[in-house]
C-alpha cells in the first residue's frame, strides 16, 4: 500500500485543524480546573452528545467488532449492545441527578452521598484506581489498535506509532482541554463517520468480495451473519445473548457504560448548561451509539471472512506483523489497504481521529481524577488554580507515556475487554441503588471494588480457576474441564461480589443522618426509601424538598426507548441482508415505540429543569 499526494494532504490538513483548535482554546481552559476539565458548565446538548459518540468510536473499537464478528458471529455483538439498557437508564433516571449534583468529577459523588474517613478514602483511592489503573488500560487497548493499523497500513513500527500518535495527541490534550476535546470532537465524529461508511461501501464491492449480495451467500459469511446466536447450542446462547441481557448490563462497571452514569460521560453530564442538555446528550448519544454506528463496521468484518478466511491468510497477506500481534482483530486493517488514494486518505484520517477522540477524553478525564480527587484533596488543598491547571497538564503526559508502554507489551483489544469487564463485574448495582437506597455506605462500595477485583483475580490467575471453570490453551481450546461450565465465569463473580457488599452493608454503620439529608437536598432522588429522610427535612428547613419519585416513568421510558433503538439496529441489518419483509416490520416498530417515547418523555421532561 502507498500513500499518494492526495492522501498526506487530507492527514496532514486534518491534524492541522485539530491542533490549532487545541492552542485556539488553550488560553481559556488555562484559566481555571473548571474551565480545564467541564469548560465551565456551558456545553449544550448536541456538542455533549457528539463529543460521546466520537469518544466511544476508537480505533481498537472497529478492531474489537471485527475479532467479534469472526469468532462468534453478529449476534456476539450482544457482549456490548446489552449495554444500551444501562446506557438508557442513565439518561431517563441518572442523568438529572448527576447535574443536579453540581460535583466535579463522578470520584466528587463519594463525599457528597458518604461522609467520614471511609469516603475520603474511597474517594482517593478510587481517583487513582480508575484515573490511572483502568485508564492506563483503556488508553492501552485504543494505542495498541493504532499500532496495528499503523504496522499493516503504513509499515510503521510499535514505538514509531506510539511516539507520533502519541506525542500529537499529548500536546493536544494537554493545551485544549476538555474545551479543546469538545469542540475537536464534533469534527472527529464526522471525519470518522466518513471514513467508516466510505471504506463499508468500497470494500463490500471489491472483486474479491463481490458486492453484498455475493457477500452473504459466502459460506464464509452465511454461518456468521445471523443477529442472534444459534438457539440449539445452549452454552453460546447462554454466554453470547442470556448473560450479557440478564446480568452484565447492571451489573458490570465498563468505561463509557458504566450502570447509572460514570467516568468520562459523567464529565459530559456535569459539564451540561442544564439538567435537560445532561438527558438530550446522554439520549442522542445511545441512539447514535447503538443504533446507527455498528453496520460499517460490521460489513467489513464480513467482508474479510471472504478475503481473509482464517488467521493463516492475514499472516500470508502480511509476513512483516509480529506474531504477537497478529489475531482476528487484524483483519479490519488487512482490509483497508486495498483502498483507493483518495478514500484511503479519509479512512487514515478518521482512523487517526478516532484515536484523538478517545484518547485525548481519556487523558483529561483520567487528569480531573489525579487533580480534583487526589492532589487537591490529598496533597496540596490550598493549590492555585493555575497549580492545578499545571498539574492537570503534567499528569496528561504520564498517562500517556504509562499507556504507550503497556500497549507496546499488548496483544488483543478483545482480551483486555474481558478483564476489564471482569474486574468492574458484580460492583454495578451499587451505582444504581446508591441515589435511592440510602442504607447503602462507603464501606458497600469499598468492599465490592476489592471483592470485584480479588475475586476475578483468583479465577482467572490460579489453580482455583482452573479447579472451577477449566483450562484453556493460547488458541482458545479447553484443555481440562472444570466443575462449572465456562459461561458461568461472570455470573458466578457477579453472585460472590454482591453477596460480599451486601453482608458488609448490614454490618456496619449507616450514614449519619446529616449526610444523607444534605445529599438529598443537593439532588432530590425521591422514592420510597427516602421517606424518613424526608420527613426529617421538613421539621428543620423551609428550602423546598422534592418528594416526586419518576423512576417507574423512567424505567417505562428506557424500555420503550431499548425497543425503538433495538429495532432500528435490525432493521438497519435486514436492510443490508435483502430481508425486506422483517425490515419493514422493524422499521414500523422502532417508530412506533419511538412515538410512544416521545409521549412519555413529555412527561418526564416536566420534571427536568
Amino acid at each position: 500500500m502507498v500513500l499518494e499526494l492526495p492522501d498526506y494532504l487530507i492527514i496532514i490538513g486534518f491534524f492541522s485543524i485539530v491542533l490549532l483548535i487545541g492552542v485556539y482554546v488553550s488560553r481559556k481552559s488555562g484559566k481555571s480546573s473548571n474551565e480545564y476539565f467541564l469548560s465551565g458548565r456551558s456545553m449544550p446538548w448536541w456538542l455533549l452528545g457528539f463529543s460521546m459518540v466520537a469518544t466511544t468510536f476508537s480505533t481498537d473499537t472497529p478492531n474489537l467488532v471485527t475479532d467479534i464478528v469472526r469468532k462468534d458471529g453478529v449476534a456476539g455483538n450482544w457482549v456490548w449492545w446489552a449495554f444500551l439498557l444501562t446506557g438508557l437508564l442513565t439518561v431517563f433516571i441518572y442523568a438529572k441527578l448527576w447535574r443536579r449534583s453540581n460535583v466535579t468529577t463522578d470520584m466528587e459523588f463519594y463525599e457528597l452521598r458518604y461522609g467520614g474517613k471511609p469516603a475520603s478514602f474511597l474517594r482517593g483511592f478510587r481517583s487513582i484506581y480508575l484515573g490511572i489503573g483502568f485508564n492506563v488500560i483503556a488508553m492501552g487497548a485504543v494505542t495498541l489498535a493504532a499500532i496495528k493499523i499503523g504496522g499493516v497500513m503504513l509499515g510503521l513500527s510499535k514505538l514509531e506509532v506510539i511516539v507520533i500518535a502519541g506525542s500529537i495527541t499529548m500536546i493536544f490534550s494537554a493545551l485544549g482541554g476538555f474545551r479543546g476535546v469538545i469542540y475537536t470532537d464534533f469534527l472527529l465524529f464526522f471525519v470518522a463517520m466518513a471514513g467508516a461508511i466510505g471504506a463499508a461501501y468500497y470494500l463490500v464491492n471489491i472483486p474479491e468480495v463481490g458486492g453484498v449480495s455475493a457477500m452473504l451467500e459466502h459460506e464464509n459469511v452465511k454461518q456468521k451473519m445471523d443477529l442472534l446466536p444459534d438457539f440449539n447450542d445452549p452454552a453460546s446462547l447462554i454466554g453470547i445473548l442470556i448473560i450479557p441481557l440478564a446480568v452484565q448490563w447492571w451489573s458490570a462497571w465498563y468505561p463509557g457504560a458504566e450502570p447509572g452514569g460514570g467516568g468520562y460521560i459523567a464529565q459530559r453530564m456535569l459539564a451540561a448548561k442544564n439538567e435537560n442538555h445532561a438527558v438530550g446528550a446522554t439520549f442522542f448519544f445511545n441512539v447514535m451509539h447503538y443504533a446507527l454506528r455498528p453496520w460499517p463496521w460490521i460489513i467489513v468484518a464480513l467482508a474479510s471472512l471472504v478475503v481473509f478466511p482464517d488467521v493463516a491468510s492475514i499472516k500470508e497477506a502480511f509476513p512483516n506483523v509480529a506474531d504477537d500481534k497478529l489475531g482476528h482483530d487484524l483483519a479490519y486493517s488487512a482490509m483497508l489497504t486495498m483502498l483507493p488514494t483518495g478514500l484511503l486518505g479519509l479512512v487514515l484520517a478518521s482512523l487517526g481521529s478516532a484515536y484523538m477522540s478517545t484518547i485525548s477524553t481519556h487523558l483529561n478525564w483520567g487528569s480531573s481524577y489525579i487533580v480534583n480527587d487526589f492532589y487537591k484533596q490529598h496533597v496540596n488543598k490550598s493549590a492555585s488554580e493555575k497549580e492545578l491547571v499545571l498539574v492537570g497538564r503534567l499528569s496528561t503526559v504520564i498517562l500517556m507515556i504509562l499507556s504507550g508502554i503497556l500497549a507496546y507489551n499488548l496483544n488483543s483489544a478483545k482480551q483486555l475487554f474481558n478483564i476489564v469487564l471482569m474486574f468492574g463485574a458484580g460492583t454495578g448495582l451499587i451505582f444504581l441503588l446508591r441515589w435511592f437506597w440510602p442504607r447503602i455506605n462507603a464501606w458497600s462500595e469499598i468492599a465490592a471494588m476489592f471483592s470485584s477485583g480479588a475475586i476475578s483475580l483468583l479465577i482467572s490467575f490460579t489453580s482455583l480457576g482452573g479447579m472451577l471453570f477449566g483450562l484453556k490453551n493460547a488458541e482458545g481450546t479447553i484443555i481440562a474441564e472444570g466443575i462449572f461450565p465456562d459461561w458461568f465465569q461472570f455470573p458466578f463473580v457477579v453472585l460472590v461480589t454482591t453477596v460480599c457488599w451486601l453482608a458488609v452493608t448490614f454490618l456496619t454503620s449507616k450514614e449519619s443522618d446529616e449526610t444523607l439529608e444534605e445529599f438529598y437536598l443537593k439532588t432530590q432522588p425521591g422514592g420510597p426509601g427516602w421517606a424518613k429522610t424526608v420527613a426529617s427535612l421538613k421539621t428543620k428547613t423551609e428550602l423546598p424538598v422534592n418528594t416526586s419519585w419518576n423512576v417507574p416513568q423512567g424505567v417505562l421510558a428506557m424500555l420503550l426507548g431499548t425497543i425503538s433503538i433495538y429495532s432500528a439496529l435490525f432493521a438497519t441489518g435486514n436492510w443490508i441482508y435483502q430481508d425486506y419483509s422483517t425490515a419493514v416490520i422493524l422499521t414500523a416498530a422502532s417508530l412506533i415505540s419511538g412515538i410512544a417515547l416521545l409521549m412519555v418523555w413529555r412527561k418526564l421532561k416536566k420534571q427536568i429543569i
